[in-house]
């Protein structure tokens, strides 16, 4: 059997290695505590008594803010079923209303939230952020004019959380359409390139500022819990990174000569997941005390296996996409990142 440097050597067409998906939670500061809650309900709203009834009507009038605003745009208010994979429904949807710079469909979803709980005492209240109650969250599936197909995903209750969801590889793709460069697309991400080196440079120019701009942007455009006003007293979201997934894409010039590269891949790494043998990825030393789990799974797609390597929350996940590419991908929980 060839070796890996053997199958590689002169059999990929192009590689290109970038930010894959790129989940960016929303928060809000000045509402992290029921301290700032009770400014919020007093010092900004200007109410003499902070109660709890005061948060009730915020929610339906948002909702229906949302309502009257989706009809008069002309766009779908979806309500995703329980179970139903989003990304799914999204994907048949977006040929659907084929737009650009715009809001795609809203999607419903009825899913669990961290809120505040209020309690009298004496002649005031006290909110703590301790429960956890199952409310409408609002999928805002956007087409941007320089990432593409994004979502935005809004709670509904306070502190009115939100998650910005995107992809490098499609945000790559504008840039290469506004040049003029030909390319092949592979899934979200590159089959071919006509320009490889100046995609490798865009894809490696997307930073915080970036996605900071992308957010701004549609909290101007997009019916919100919170106004323009709200924000600009203080109340406003910061993101930081929930999730990042980072890829190296190789694709190859005969899906044969990719399939047996992907074999051996696997028959080398199959105990990359065991304590003694992590510290080549991670450059740490692991011992007895270090907390796991430590794992190896190989998981079947159809004909197509993938290769997971699991330590904490990070997942290395080496997989052949649509017989062409090979894609390692590593997800991982990061601190902040944007302000």
């Amino acid at each position: 059997m060839p070796n890996i440097n053997e199958l590689l050597e002169g059999h990929v067409t192009l590689e290109v290695e970038c930010i894959d998906r790129l989940y960016l939670n929303g928060h809000l500061p000045s509402l992290a505590t029921g301290g700032g809650l009770i400014r919020f309900l007093t010092e900004h709203l200007g109410k003499p008594i902070p109660s709890p009834a005061l948060l009730g009507p915020i929610t339906p009038s948002w909702v229906e803010r949302v309502k009257r605003w989706a009809s008069e745009e002309g766009i779908a208010l979806i309500r995703f079923q329980h179970g139903e994979r989003k990304d799914e429904v999204a994907q048949r949807r977006r040929p659907q209303r084929g737009v650009r710079d715009q809001v795609v469909f809203i999607g419903i979803a009825q899913e669990k939230a961290q809120t505040f709980s209020g309690r009298k005492e004496g002649s005031t209240f006290r909110y703590h952020r301790d429960k956890t109650v199952s409310v409408h969250h609002h999928y805002f599936y956007l087409d941007d004019e320089d990432f593409g197909p994004i979502f935005l995903k809004v709670c509904s209750y306070a502190p009115w959380s939100l998650k910005l969801c995107l992809n490098g590889h499609e945000w790559a793709q504008r840039p290469m359409e506004k040049q003029g460069v030909a390319f092949e697309t592979l899934d979200k991400g590159f089959r071919s390139c006509a320009a490889p080196q100046k995609l490798q440079q865009t894809g490696e120019r997307l930073g915080p500022e970036d996605s900071e701009r992308l957010l701004r942007t549609w909290l101007e455009r997009l019916p919100l819990p919170l106004s323009a006003k709200d924000r600009e007293g203080g109340y406003d979201w910061q993101l930081s990174i929930g999730q990042m997934e980072v890829s190296l894409t190789q694709i190859f010039d005969r899906p044969q000569r990719g399939r047996e590269f992907f074999e051996e891949v696997m028959r080398d790494n199959l105990d990359r997941g065991r304590p003694d043998r992590l510290p080549l990825i991670f450059d740490r030393r692991v011992t007895k005390a270090t907390p796991g789990p430590f794992r190896t799974r190989v998981m079947q797609h159809g004909v197509h296996p993938s290769l997971h390597i699991q330590y904490k929350n990070f997942d290395l996940k080496p997989y052949f996409k649509e017989g062409r590419g090979r894609v390692p991908r590593a997800p991982s929980a990061i601190p902040r990142i944007s302000k």
